[in-house]
This record gives structure tokens, C-alpha cells and sequence, in this order.
């Protein structure tokens, strides 16, 4: 049995439909009972306690960073018998400064696992190219995108390819005390994501470049100061490198990574107006 943290977020649960597609046992941990196509238990992860019932029978797990206590809830999966951990963390747990309030949590996160007594294996993606679903209410208001850091490349992975190398790292020996580094095939500026998605929803979309003040403005409220800092760090003194492409999603998978056009094709839908305004 495996169980799924996250199991309703954009890798999550990827990883809980990878796993039904193999055929594989699945528990997701959830909050509240929610539609998926697997067992559901119900627990808190800033809880350790609260999550010793949904790890019954559980030999694996695909655990998210940053909860309250990493090493109790860690603790609480080996008295289970839980036998290997697959963390969710970033690149900023190595960043060229790791001071940041994102990077701490990465580091701790690691730092918790690794000294759990558990085979582990880290997955440190890029950015999403789901990330694009941020652009939804500007698409739904007009044809223009307005957003931080357009000339920053990345080479952004699908979250498809982060849940595949997942699961082959919770089934398949050979990956304990691996650090996969995560990517898709390809590197865009955000004008160029923009310009595939115009292409598959047959649209003229247009991109605006916030200046870095207009971006600190754009973010604050919808997230931390500490936060805000954090990404200016990543993306605007550069001390995470993006722009890299790795091979590990077909070394590890046997398939190529899919490109963003592959991402955007199999997202149109959730980028289409409902008959009620809202998207589809």
C-alpha cells in the first residue's frame, strides 16, 4: 500500500492516478473525504498522531515538505512499518542562499527525512508548467498575461512526469538515497508559454512584463512577505538555475518528459468560459 499526501494538489495527484493506472494499492490522506479513485483515510499531517490510522498497511509513502513537525510525523511512519519516503522538495534546498523562508522549510524538510531511519529518494522539479493555471482569471478578463520575471527562462516539468518518476521510485528498488533533479524538455520566457497556449486555444494573447515593482505590488496580499523575498531571490538575483534541462524523466520512466504544447493540449478544457462564466 501507498499512501498519497497532497492527493488533491496538481502532483498529488498525478501520483494517485499514476498508481491506479499501475494497478497498485492506494491510500490518500485527505482532511475531509473528497472524490478520488482510491481509499481515502482522513488525517492531518501537522498532526503526526492524527495520521498513525491512514498508515496501517502502508509500505510507501509520497510525502509533501513543510509540515509542523517533520520528525514526529516521520517517526510516526516508522513505528507503522512504512519503509520508504518520496519527498516532494525544490531546488531552493539548494539554493546559493538558503536563508530564504521557502529554502528553510525545503532544508528541513530534507534534513527530517534523511535522518528518519527511511529508505528515501527527493524529487527537486522545476517549476510547474501547471503554474500556467495561475494566468486563468486574466484569460477569463481578456487577451493579455501580466506577470513577474518574463525574462527568466525555465525549463518547466509537468507535473505528469514528476508523479511518474514517483512511482517508479516508491515501487522499483534503486532509488534510496537518490536526488532526481526534474525538468521538461524544453526552456521558455513566459512569453513563449503564452505563445503556445495561444496556439492551442486559437486565441491572440498577449504578454506584459511586470517590472519588479509592479510584480512586489501584483504579489503582496496573495502571499507572505517572506515569500515574496524568497521568489525575487530565485528568479530575480538568480540563485536557483531553472533553465537547466536533465534527463532523469526518461531515464527513470523510459519515456520523454512532455513538452508544455503536450501540457496545454491536455489542459484546453480547464482553460474554456462555462456556460456560467466561470472556466470549465
Amino acid at each position: 500500500m501507498i499512501l498519497v499526501t497532497g492527493a488533491t494538489g496538481q502532483v498529488g495527484g498525478e501520483v494517485v492516478q499514476a498508481l491506479v493506472r499501475a494497478g497498485q494499492p492506494a491510500r490518500a490522506l485527505v482532511r475531509r473525504p473528497t472524490e478520488l479513485p482510491v481509499e481515502q483515510a482522513v488525517g492531518d499531517l501537522d498532526d503526526p498522531a492524527s495520521v498513525a490510522p491512514a498508515l496501517d498497511g502502508v509500505r510507501g509513502v509520497f510525502l509533501l515538505p513543510g509540515y509542523r513537525d517533520m520528525p514526529g510525523l516521520l517517526a510516526e511512519m516508522r513505528r507503522a512499518g512504512v519503509e520508504r519516503v518520496v519527498l516532494l522538495s525544490s531546488l531552493a534546498a539548494v539554493a546559493t542562499d538558503t536563508r530564504n523562508a521557502i529554502s528553510e522549510f525545503m532544508i528541513r524538510s530534507e534534513t527530517a527525512v534523511r535522518g528518519s531511519g527511511l529508505a528515501w529518494t527527493f524529487l527537486r522539479p522545476n517549476a510547474f508548467m501547471s503554474n500556467a493555471l495561475r494566468w486563468l482569471p486574466q484569460l477569463l478578463a481578456g487577451d493579455t498575461v501580466r506577470d513577474a520575471f518574463g525574462d527568466v527562462p525555465i525549463a518547466s516539468v509537468d507535473p505528469y512526469d514528476i508523479a511518474a518518476v514517483a512511482v517508479r521510485a516508491l515501487l522499483d528498488a534503486g532509488h534510496e538515497e537518490r536526488v532526481h533533479l526534474l525538468s521538461g524538455p524544453e526552456r521558455h520566457l513566459p512569453a513563449q508559454r503564452l505563445a503556445i497556449l495561444a496556439e492551442v486555444l486559437d486565441r491572440d494573447l498577449r504578454f506584459h512584463a511586470l517590472t519588479d515593482e509592479e510584480a512586489r505590488a501584483d504579489m503582496t496580499g496573495r502571499m507572505p512577505q517572506e515569500y515574496i523575498d524568497a521568489f525575487f531571490a530565485f528568479y530575480g538575483d538568480g540563485t536557483i538555475d531553472e533553465s537547466l534541462i536533465h534527463p532523469t524523466v526518461e531515464k527513470v520512466t523510459g519515456s520523454a518528459p512532455r513538452t508544455f504544447r503536450q501540457w496545454a493540449l491536455a489542459h484546453r478544457d480547464a482553460f474554456a468560459p462555462s456556460p456560467d462564466g466561470g472556466s470549465g
